[in-house]
């Protein structure tokens, strides 16, 4: 599954760029953040072991680490990804004929996740916290994730055709998720598979042309769809104009997957990207 880094690592390939600065790669992204981890952890320690220490300075700390307290559970509930808005408007970067064939580790100990899949979702936050597509591309072609994630990272945000570049001035607003595919399986039919847990990619003739559109696992469930309205709303992003209660009548071919998102805003990585400059003080 995607991780903290994973999103942190899209953020400092977008900001390197924007800056004209040479970016950290995975691997360093990975040693700093658990260097910060334990960095801050001790911190806390500190802190908890001080007896004139006020609630009210336990609460700023708790409120300073928000991506902290989620990497940490997950890193409890799956050490492979920790070693290792709305997204209804994805992109896919593929040949319509790219094989839906990939296989996810059964072993008790995986080993460390180095290529997959993958998607780079950019949302631009309001004050209040909703989130509004600025930028999905992603493809099915598994990717070594150093080169993957800061690829899409940059196509996602400056190369989506629906939006302008994104722009530096913009970053303090941003958020970027990032879903890593797994589990590709021919489904049955046009409704063999479930809400909430895969997401669809679906491929069609229609008058001679073909057709295709992917929407991600948490899109249906978001947008609050039933089975039949998803499959229409995606018939529709692939360029279907037929009615809509006529689509159970068009041939589909749909491969069903699933994937977990992880999602960072700005400024959590800007306050790990603060402690890094400092020379990780």
């Amino acid at each position: 599954m995607a991780t903290v880094e994973h999103c942190l690592y899209c953020f400092e390939a977008l900001t390197a760029h924007l800056e004209d600065r040479k970016p950290m790669n995975l691997p360093e992204v990975l040693k700093s953040w658990a260097e910060y981890v334990r960095s801050t952890e001790t911190d806390a320690d500190d802190a908890a072991g001080d007896a004139t220490t006020t609630a009210n300075s336990s609460s700023n700390l708790s409120k300073r680490l928000p991506a902290l307290r989620r990497v940490t559970e997950a890193s409890q509930s799956s050490s492979s990804s920790s070693t290792a808005s709305s997204a209804s408007n994805s992109t896919l970067s593929l040949r319509p004929d790219t094989p839906a064939t990939s296989v996810s580790s059964a072993s008790a100990a995986p080993e460390p996740l180095t290529e997959s899949p993958l998607f780079v979702t950019w949302n631009t936050l309001s004050p209040r916290g909703h989130a509004s597509l600025r930028g999905c591309i992603g493809t099915f072609e598994a990717q070594d994730l150093d080169e993957g994630l800061s690829s899409y990272a940059l196509i996602s945000a400056l190369q989506d055709t629906r939006f302008p570049p994104v722009a530096a001035r913009e970053l303090p607003a941003l958020e970027v998720a990032v879903t890593l595919l797994t589990d590709f399986e021919d489904a049955a039919d046009a409704l063999d598979w479930q809400l909430g847990t895969h997401g669809l990619r679906i491929s069609f003739y229609y008058h001679g042309k073909r057709y295709g559109a992917t929407y991600l696992p948490d899109v249906a469930v978001e947008q609050g769809w039933t089975k039949e309205e998803t499959l229409v709303s995606l018939m529709r992003k692939a360029g279907w104009v037929g009615r809509k209660e006529k689509w159970a009548e068009v041939e589909l071919g749909v491969v069903r997957y699933q994937g977990k998102k992880e999602r960072v805003e700005f400024a959590e990585f800007k306050r790990w990207r603060d402690w890094v400059e400092g020379g990780g003080k």
